[in-house]
């Protein structure tokens, strides 16, 4: 007797939950561009610049983050806020990027005054992420 079972895997799967070389906006011209002419979308204390790019690579998405120098002066406090940032991003990007048609440049900025927790990051950043897919899905 031989018995079948059909699994069904979860669309938001495909995109592995890692955030390797490919994925990480170095390219100085392009972060430049995408201050100039990219699109905002913010949930305190984030705040994410994003546009349409075309990548080499068969990435969907580039991604930076970005700690603001003046409201924390020493780096190690910048830096745990970006291994923060970069973590939640890892997480939660295969439930929100998954179902985009075209390659998307990406920006995140940490735009608060005080040290965040893993939850309030979390939080905001998935606020942040359905702000992005209801503007991407109007347009």
């Amino acid at each position: 007797m031989l018995i079948v079972i059909i699994t069904f895997v979860p669309t938001y799967l495909k995109m592995r939950a890692t955030y390797s070389h490919k994925e990480k906006l170095k390219s100085k011209k392009l972060i430049e561009q995408l201050f100039i002419e990219g699109q905002f979308v913010s949930s305190f204390p984030l705040r994410l610049a994003y546009m349409p790019a075309s990548f080499h690579d068969s990435v969907i998405a580039k991604t930076g983050v970005s700690v603001s120098k003046r409201n924390f002066k020493n780096a190690v406090d910048r830096n745990r806020i970006k291994r923060l940032l970069r973590e939640v991003y890892r997480l939660n990007k295969a439930i929100y990027f998954n179902n985009l048609s075209t390659q998307h440049a990406f920006m995140i900025l940490y735009i608060g005054k005080d040290m965040p927790t893993l939850t309030q990051v979390e939080t905001s950043m998935k606020l942040l992420f359905e702000k992005f897919t209801g503007k991407i899905s109007e347009s």
